[in-house]
C-alpha cells in the first residue's frame, strides 16, 4: 500500500507548494503566498477528512506510518517490560506485551504488532497472530488479573492467521478460550481499536469493560475485500461492502458495540503520533477512574452485560 492515498493527493500537493515556498531564498517575500495556501489547506482538510467514506477510512487505518503498538507502548507507558512465550509452543511476534506503569499505575499492556517493512511483517506476520500468540496473551492476562491490575489491549490485525500449521495448533480453540477467560477476568480491561479490527483475530483481545477506537480505525467480522468476494465474487467491489458493513467508529459507536471514539489528528494518526498518544492517554485515563470503584464482581457482570447487549433490537409493528 502506498503512503499516498489516492483521496490526499490533492491535500499534499498544497503542503509540498507550502514546504517548497518555505524552503526558498526569500520565505519573508513569499509569507502572503504562504498564508494564503495554509488557509487554503486547512478548507480543504475539513473537506475532504469530514466527508471521508468507510473505504477511505480503511485505508487511514491500515496506513503503513500509523503507530503500532510498541510505539504506544513507548508514548504511553513507562519502565515497560516486555514478556515473550506461551509456555506452550513458543513466540509469537504478532503479539506482543509485557508489564508497565499507566501515569505511574501498573498495568499489563498487550496488542497486535505488525511491521515497518518487508522484512520486519515477514517476522511479525504481517500482525495476524498465530494460536500461541493469543496463548500468550492470554497468559499475560491471567498474570495481571492475579495481581489485581488493569490490563490494556491495543488491536490491529487484519484477523487471525488462516494457516495449515495454525489450525494445527488449535487456532479456533485458542480465539474461544480468550474470549471465555476474558469474560471471567476479575480486573479492569480496557481495549483500543488502534487501526484494523479483523474479525475473531481482533476480538480475541477485544472483549473489554469498555472498548474504544481511535477515529479512524475500522472494526468488522471480516475485511471488505473479503465480504466483497463472498457476496459479489470481486474483491474490487471492496468500497461497496466497507459501506454495507458498517465498519467505521461512528457507526459502531452508535449501534453500542464500542464504548467511545478516540480523536486523531487531522489527517490520522500517522500524521502526528504525539498528539494520538495524548488523546489516547486521556482517554485511557477516564475509562480507568470509571473502572475503579467496581468490585471485582461487578467488573465481571459488566463487561458480561456489556457483550450480551450487542445485537439487541427491537421489531416494531
Amino acid at each position: 500500500m502506498p503512503d499516498e492515498l489516492e483521496f490526499e493527493r490533492p491535500l499534499l500537493e498544497l503542503e509540498n507548494r507550502i514546504a517548497e515556498l518555505r524552503a526558498s531564498e526569500d520565505p519573508q517575500g513569499a509569507r502572503d503566498e504562504i498564508h494564503r495556501l495554509e488557509e487554503r489547506l486547512r478548507r480543504l482538510q475539513q473537506r475532504v477528512y469530514g466527508s471521508l467514506t468507510p473505504w477511505q477510512r480503511t485505508q487511514l487505518a491500515r496506513h503503513p506510518k500509523r503507530p503500532h503498538t510498541l510505539d504506544l507502548f513507548r508514548l504511553l507507558l513507562e519502565d515497560f517490560i516486555e514478556l515473550h512465550g506461551d509456555r506452550v509452543f513458543g513466540d509469537d511476534k504478532a503479539i506482543v506485551g509485557g508489564l508497565g506503569r499507566f501515569e505511574g499505575q501498573p498495568v499489563v499492556a498487550l496488542g497486535h504488532q505488525k511491521g515497518r517493512d518487508t522484512r520486519e511483517n515477514i517476522a511479525r506476520n504481517f500482525g495476524m497472530p498465530h494460536p500461541e500468540g493469543y496463548r500468550k496473551a492470554l497468559r499475560l492476562m491471567e498474570l495481571g488479573a492475579k495481581f489485581g491490575k488493569p490490563i490494556l489491549t491495543f488491536i490491529d490485525t487484519p484477523g487471525a492467521y488462516p494457516g495449515l500449521g495454525a489450525e494445527e495448533r488449535g487456532q479456533a480453540e485458542a480465539i474461544a478460550r480468550n474470549l471465555r477467560e476474558m469474560a471471567g477476568l476479575a480486573t479492569p480491561i480496557v481495549c483500543v481499536v488502534t487501526g484494523e479490527g479483523g474479525s475473531g483475530g481482533a476480538l480475541a483481545i477485544g472483549m473489554g469493560n469498555r472498548v474504544l477506537m481511535l477515529e479512524y480505525g475500522v472494526y468488522s467480522v471480516i475485511s471488505p475485500e473479503g465480504c466483497a468476494a463472498i457476496l459479489w465474487g470481486e474483491a474490487t467491489k471492496a468500497p461497496e461492502a466497507a459501506e454495507l458493513m458498517r465498519v467505521t467508529a461512528p457507526e459502531l459507536k452508535s449501534l453500542g458495540v464500542i464504548d467511545g471514539v478516540v480523536p486523531e489528528p487531522v489527517g490520522g494518526a500517522h500524521r502526528n503520533w504525539e498528539e494520538t498518544a495524548a488523546n489516547l492517554r486521556t482517554a485511557l485515563r477516564d475509562s480507568l477512574w470509571e473502572l475503579r470503584s467496581l468490585s471485582p464482581g461487578e467488573l465481571i457482570a459488566q463487561r458480561a452485560e456489556k457483550f450480551r447487549r450487542i445485537g439487541v433490537f427491537e421489531e416494531s409493528v
